[in-house]
């Protein structure tokens, strides 16, 4: 006899624990798992065979060893794979480079830029110490109409990180300018507070500036270090001849030997700390570029804490630009390749290809963020740190004293708004997890164009440069039978 079931109460609601017959279940047959390559994937294979692949939506990246070639490769086949996947494709699963046949990618990026778009624990500030400088450099293009940043303004910046700290867990500020260290004041006032309340509340707090390291004598650069200020970007175009003719002092002096024995001072320390050594090329100071490589290695070279950042001169809005010998676009890669293949020559250290951008979002520019705000001397909330006050649409609001921030939405949507919704090329990109379609808001809000991020402009070298420099390592503990995987 059929036993009898009521359909009216479950019978969980009586205490009764008993399942409902098997005969009474519809069985079905539940397929494989089918495996297909994740379209957030970009790959390069190097001269000796090895593989990179990089997932900009997981942040992985991985060179493989020679010997998994061929099953990589297979496994990366549009046509797709099923279960059982092996030792290699299940680390490949893990690791985000293979994804399920169903998987909607799209979806998946959507609810991380959310998650990473809207969060309140995160608070960012560029700066502006002074908006005044002791450099007139011949590319820049900021007007010094400012000097250091008032009391009110900092005072209104205390109040506003003591209001959000108990939901903060980063708090990150870049001390800019104009040249921040002439704003000596602004930051002896704040930097102390700063620490402090981070301290208290348990906040990971992060520094970095950007000098022109003039100022930056042994008294200034101990206590920037005992702050917890750890990571600069400086600025040496050169040998001296060409480096004093692009970077001079606002009295029209040479400014090259003063930043040279500030750097030899910081090399001297034992301290960990990060000097992005940039250099900006053009087409007068490139031929020389690697003798000056060359003249500085005995104080640098084989010293990680300091890498060579390579960047091409713009005509960035200032009063000289018709002036600027700049390298054409198809010229940059060329002297970029060359510079970069120089500084390995001489053992200057640099930047690491995509390993150093390659999470997800690390591509976005800060104005695209809606917790990053550009804090001027006077309190004017500013977006971009190339235009400032130069355009109507870059400044955003205004911090009062008291910590109120008061936001203009409809400016800050110029800056914040998911453009790559509205931008097909950018929803069929692969790279979209790492720029979002936010390389750079400005193109968009100037000219309503995208901006990709340089990262993808040079990519195939970029990962050949990973590739070149991660050596040989071990396998992760989480995959041992891959010897000559690094990640």
């Amino acid at each position: 006899m059929t036993p009898t079931i009521d359909m009216v109460t479950s019978p969980y609601e009586r205490g009764e624990r008993t399942p409902v017959p098997v005969s009474m279940v519809q069985l079905r047959y539940r397929p494989r798992k089918r495996w297909l390559p994740s379209r957030f994937n970009a790959r390069t294979v190097g001269d000796d065979g090895r593989i990179l692949l990089w997932n900009t939506y997981t942040g992985a990246v991985t060179a493989f060893a020679a010997r998994h070639r061929d099953q990589v490769l297979a496994l990366l086949s549009h046509e797709g794979t099923s279960e059982p996947l092996g030792q290699v494709g299940e680390y490949m699963v893990r690791r985000g480079y293979l994804v399920e046949s169903d998987a909607n990618e799209l979806d998946r990026f959507r609810v991380q830029y959310m998650k990473q778009q809207v969060r309140q624990d995160v608070l960012q500030f560029i700066l502006l110490t002074s908006e005044d400088c002791n450099f007139r450099c011949v590319y820049c293009y900021e007007k010094f109409e400012r000097g250091t940043m008032t009391p009110a303004t900092r005072e209104g910046i205390k109040r506003l990180v003591e209001k959000r700290a108990p939901r903060l867990d980063q708090l990150a500020i870049s001390w800019f300018g104009g040249e921040p260290l002439y704003g000596w004041e602004a930051i002896e006032d704040l930097q102390p507070f700063m620490n402090e309340t981070a301290r208290r509340h348990g906040i990971h707090y992060d520094q970095h500036m950007t000098t022109n390291a003039y100022l930056l004598n042994e008294e200034r650069a101990t206590r920037l270090l005992d702050w917890g200020c750890r990571r600069f970007q400086i600025t040496v175009d050169g040998l001296p001849d060409e480096h004093d003719c692009k970077r001079v002092g606002r009295d029209g002096s040479p400014t090259y030997h003063v930043i040279l024995d500030n750097l030899r001072g910081l090399a001297a320390r034992k301290t960990d700390f990060l000097v992005d050594l940039r250099v900006n090329f053009d087409n007068r100071n490139f031929p020389r570029l690697g003798a000056f490589m060359e003249s500085i290695t005995e104080d640098f070279g084989g010293d990680r804490r300091f890498k060579m950042r390579f960047r091409p001169v713009g005509q960035w809005g200032g009063d000289n630009d018709d002036q600027l010998d700049t390298c054409g676009t198809a010229d940059r890669k060329t002297v970029l390749r060359q510079l970069q293949a120089k500084a390995d020559e001489v053992g200057l250290a640099q930047e690491s290809g995509i390993t150093e951008s390659a999470e997800p979002g690390s591509n976005v520019c800060y104005a695209a963020r809606p917790y990053n705000f550009i804090v001027g001397a006077t309190g004017k909330l500013m977006k971009c740190t190339i235009v400032l006050y130069e355009m109507e649409e870059n400044v955003v609001g205004q911090l009062h004293p008291d910590g109120t921030l008061e936001v203009n939405d409809h400016q800050m949507a110029h800056w914040v708004a998911p453009h790559f919704e509205s931008d097909t090329m950018c929803k069929s990109c692969y790279v979209l997890p790492g720029c979002q379609g936010a390389a750079c808001p400005l193109s968009r809000v100037q000219h309503g164009t995208r901006s990709c991020c340089s990262v993808k402009s040079h990519l195939k070298h970029e990962m050949r440069v990973t590739l070149g420099r991660s050596g040989r390592h071990d396998a992760p503990r989480s995959a041992p039978a891959l010897a000559g995987v690094a990640e």
